[in-house]
């Protein structure tokens, strides 16, 4: 097992009713600006449930974060944040709501005059302004964790940022919010989740048995939990499987001591900056293809994930692996999730190409666990994806 740090400062409050818990989480002074989406939230109660939970306390609503939070929106944010001398900020929203407020919390704060720099330039944010989170659709582990996504579309850019800085001071899980969302956005999740245990576990064996058991335990319950949330998101033991998966697969505990690869997304970022599919997507389109490309590199561990995760058990190393490829695969397509670009968009010619570019020129030269996926690499695996 390598070395490693572990620290993770937030406060997880979960279960049925904690949102009403919200006042006692933020200083009874804060000014806060209050961020979501496109307004679901005001359909299915949970708008109602915040700001019921908010009385007494000095707020503003900002609405409006799209999927795949994108900058020139994000920005309206951040004059709002100035001009009303905000000091807090709550984000009551799935993922793209939650990084929106990351970049804002490091933004608020940040000295130079260009705050996309902190993405460009990969600029960690030591101190962000402080903020909460409500989470309304398990997905992306963004709720306990110090990473986030953010979107540029008039550069067609999808960009990473993260430091100790953005950890959310609490965030309130209410499993029973998973009851209003829909099957897409479901299968999203379940997809982006299990995806997220992937780029953390398929890499080589290195001796961390309880972080192995710890991976394909999320994955095997996800596996288990994945057709009952979507045939009844309303049962609430299902669904508060569902959401504890989720926040696990991302809020650090896994990665800790095991090599990580991340390959997967750096592609994914780019299809969705290409084409706008759905980032779980992209992920569903690329790790089987991406697998296969490097199954000598990757087999062992392929292997081990097809014995424990999918009873895989007959055949070499290498059979079971790529067995276990197919298992993976087939299971996106039980999500209703399909995984070729071309079912995506009929425009994909060049695809291989201007993803391979785009993260040649963002002198991302070789990604991954061993350093190989070369643009080069990158090419070929994207082209096997049409």
């Amino acid at each position: 097992m390598q070395n490693f740090e572990l620290i993770n400062p937030v406060k997880i409050l979960f279960g049925k009713g904690e949102i009403a818990k919200i006042k006692t989480q933020i200083p009874s002074n804060a000014r806060v600006l209050m961020l979501y989406g496109a307004g679901s939230i005001k359909k299915n109660g949970i708008y109602n449930q915040v700001i019921q939970a908010l009385d007494g306390i000095t707020y503003i609503e900002f609405g409006g974060i799209p999927a795949n939070p994108e900058y020139a929106i994000l920005m309206k944010a951040l004059s709002i944040i100035r001009q009303e001398k905000i000091d807090f900020l709550l984000a009551v929203g799935g993922g793209s709501v939650i990084d929106g407020t990351k970049f804002l919390a490091s933004a608020a704060l940040f000295e130079g005059e260009e705050p996309w720099d902190i993405l460009t330039q990969g600029i960690r944010t030591e101190k962000g302004m402080p903020f909460g989170t409500v989470l309304t659709l398990p997905a992306t582990g963004t709720e306990m964790n110090s990473g986030s996504v953010i979107s540029r579309k008039e550069t067609g850019e999808k960009l990473a940022m993260g430091g100790p800085g953005l950890f959310p001071q609490f965030s309130i899980l209410d499993p029973s919010v998973v009851a209003s969302i829909n099957k897409r956005q479901l299968a999203n999740g379940i997809t982006d989740a299990f995806t997220h245990v992937m780029e953390q576990y398929m890499t080589y064996p290195i001796g961390a048995d309880l972080q192995d058991r710890l991976a394909e335990s999320i994955m095997n319950s996800l596996i288990e939990t994945a057709p009952k949330v979507m045939q009844d998101p309303s049962d609430y033991t299902i669904a508060a499987n569902f959401m504890w998966c989720c926040t696990m697969a991302l809020n650090g505990l896994i990665q800790k001591g095991v090599p990580s690869d991340w390959a997967i997304h750096a592609m994914g970022h780019e299809l969705t900056a290409l084409y706008g599919i759905d980032h779980a997507r992209t992920l569903a389109i690329i790790a089987p293809r991406h697998y296969h490309y490097f199954l000598e590199h990757k087999k062992e561990k392929l292997a081990q994930y097809g014995k424990r995760v999918w009873n895989i058990t007959e055949g070499s190393v290498e059979e079971r692996a790529k067995k276990a490829i197919e298992k993976t695969e087939s299971f996106f397509h039980s999500l209703d999730i399909d995984t070729n670009i071309s079912d995506y968009t009929t425009d994909y010619d060049g695809t291989a190409k201007k993803v391979s570019n785009a993260l040649r020129n963002r002198g991302w030269v070789a990604l991954g666990e061993h350093k190989l996926v070369t643009p080069e690499a990158v090419h070929t695996i994207i082209e096997a994806c049409y």
